[in-house]
């Protein structure tokens, strides 16, 4: 059977006292509080009138109204929720999703319980409010263990004082997680409804001369970061990144000739400089960082002012000089850790739209990036982060440890440590997604390869990158470049010492007829534990419980990803998962892990 087990607590729970007193076993005080549910439960449920599930028929009440279904529309909610074995949260979920896609009876008759709508926290909003039907879920048709059948199978009464005892404690157990789940359900439905109200009100434009309150700034502290050396001198010097950005503009000479071209966030230009050695007409390199500043006298440095024009400010706010409106080619390295992290894209999605040529007339160096997610043993990283506490000096100081699962950590791990083959769960491509579109919820299932027994002590994203002329999506049989330690790339396409740029052919004239050529260069890199280490490294979401597992092992779930709602730089991450044992018939239950990218 499945049930939701939250590794990071969501809502606040009865109160200890509460907790004793329902687990009291005086015989005199559990009447009154089980009267007291009752008395709710009828007050809030049963004395309302409730609408049918499947037209806009109102009836006195929710017996009422699951007659109609059942003798009108052939559907008998009970008989559903216990023919699938559906916890209160599934049965809350099926509930809303007949009332929100309306599927026909029939439609539902088919159901297994596997569907995706049952793992959804969509469906936890009701749809209509103050769904009498919703409080109807209460203990005797809705109890987790012995599902809705309580009512069709009565239990016997006790006919000794013993087994009188144990059911009144049974009893007193149901209700207090009965009352429990009920707490939860409501504190998830407030905060739902709490943040797609504010949600509505922050997507609706408003007047464009209002000043009634300041947005909230988060590029004040992410653009100060990048006007220091260190930084830039740890991405140039990532030879995975660099090289294979050079190797794409360095040997596509017949692109980039009299090419226009656009470099977003250009940080110290490195990449304007190769457009400009690859023959670009012009190139307009922004940067709203104080590192402009050093870009524009290497620029200098390097006699190529006349073709580099150093723009300082944010994308979205300048104007290109010299009256140009669209350009050819945007490049920019906007990636950051588990790729969307500092949401530069969006910066990048922007000059895509504001200045990129009409009509397919251009291209988005690089094309297209995948989040890949993989199972890790990560027992090295676990050690490090979390184990190590337990024993300092003989002292345990395992406390240190608790706020290490509620951020992602971002490190390298070692390919051996890697259990699984990766799942896609983001595919990018970078010509036709939306900023709405970087927030986003994604199934996986991972299966287990490792040969023996093994703890899974992580779960492991990473992307890989691509650049290619044509700007159809790559089909994913479409190989990423591994590039090892030694592989000869950078020293293929950097000069180095004086030695001359590798020669250029001639031009074809304009980037439509090299798409239109149909040679399709591509040109990639990946950021995985198989590949030589980059400076975006992995970034590893360590389990507060480790899964045990071997090889056929399935751990399956949901991967959401939207920006942080207090700085929209930072990403929240919420894992949805359950495993599914080669020897068990049923998959286990569900665990749910939130984390912070920071």
């Amino acid at each position: 059977m499945s049930s939701i087990r939250f590794a990071t607590p969501l809502a606040t729970q009865s109160s200890d006292n509460d907790s004793d007193d329902l687990s009291s076993s005086d015989s005199e005080d559990y009447p009154e509080e089980d009267n007291n549910f009752d008395d709710w439960v009828s007050d809030q449920a049963l004395g309302r009138p409730c609408r049918s599930l499947f037209d806009e028929t109102d009836f006195p009440s929710v017996d009422d109204a699951l007659r109609y279904d059942q003798s009108t529309h052939g559907f008998n909610l009970t008989e559903t929720c216990t023919r699938l074995n559906l916890d209160l949260h599934q049965r809350i979920r099926l509930i809303n999703y007949i009332r929100k896609d309306k599927p026909t009876p029939s439609q539902l008759s088919s159901l297994t319980g596997k569907e995706p709508f049952f793992t959804s926290d969509e469906y936890l909003l009701p749809v209509i409010e103050d769904d009498p039907l919703l409080l109807h879920l209460d203990l005797d048709d809705w109890s987790d263990d012995d599902g809705p059948s309580s009512i069709a199978h009565p239990q016997p009464e006790p006919t000794d004082l013993a087994t009188a005892v144990r059911r009144i404690r049974y009893l007193e157990e149901k209700l207090s997680q009965a009352q429990k789940d009920l707490a939860d359900y409501r504190n998830i439905v407030s905060q739902k409804v709490d943040v797609a109200s504010f949600a509505e009100i922050i997507s609706e434009p408003g007047p464009s001369t209002s000043k009634a309150a300041d947005p909230r700034d988060d590029d004040s502290h992410y653009f100060q970061s990048y006007g220091e050396i260190d930084i830039h001198a740890v991405m140039i010097n990532d030879k995975v990144r660099t090289s294979s950005y050079a190797s794409f503009i360095l040997k596509n000479p017949v692109l980039f000739e009299n090419a226009i071209v656009l470099d977003v966030g250009c940080g110290t230009g490195i990449l304007s400089l190769f457009a400009a050695k690859s023959g670009a007409k012009h190139v307009y390199a922004v940067e709203a960082s104080g590192i402009a500043d050093k870009a524009e006298k290497i620029v200098q440095a390097n006699g190529l002012s006349d073709i580099i024009t150093v723009i300082r400010g944010k994308v979205e706010e300048i104007k290109l000089p010299d009256d140009v409106t669209h350009v050819d080619i945007i490049i920019s390295e906007w990636m950051g850790y588990a790729l969307l992290y500092e949401s530069m894209l969006d910066s990048v999605l922007h000059a895509r739209d504001r200045f990129l040529s009409p009509n397919g007339g251009g291209i988005m160096a690089p094309s297209q990036c995948r989040m890949m997610l993989v199972l890790c043993e990560g027992n090295e990283v676990y050690k490090d982060r979390v184990g190590s506490w337990s024993d300092v000096y003989g002292f345990d100081l395992s406390e240190m440890a608790k706020e290490v699962y509620d951020n992602a950590i971002i490190d390298v791990v070692p390919p051996e440590s890697i259990v699984s083959a990766p799942c896609p769960i983001k595919d990018l491509h970078l010509r036709m997604i939306t900023p709405r579109q970087l927030d986003f919820k994604s199934s996986f299932s991972l299966t287990c390869t490792s040969p023996m027994r093994t703890k899974i002590h992580a779960f492991v994203l990473y992307f890989d990158t691509f650049f290619a002329v044509d700007e159809q999506p790559l089909d994913p049989s479409v190989p990423v470049t591994i590039i090892k330690e030694g592989d000869p790339l950078l020293a293929e396409v950097w000069p180095v010492g004086g030695k001359s740029l590798p020669k250029r052919r001639a031009s074809m004239g304009s980037v439509r007829q090299v798409k239109e050529s149909g040679k399709k260069k591509i040109t990639s890199f990946s950021t995985g534990p198989q590949s030589h280490p980059t400076h975006w490294k992995q970034t590893v979401f360590l389990l507060r419980e480790p899964i045990a597992a071997e090889e056929g092992t399935v751990v399956s779930g949901t991967f959401s990803c939207k920006k942080n709602g207090e700085n929209s730089r930072e990403l929240d991450v919420e894992i949805h998962y359950s495993v599914k044992h080669l020897e068990e018939p049923t998959v286990g239950e569900t665990v749910v892990e939130i984390y912070t990218v920071r």
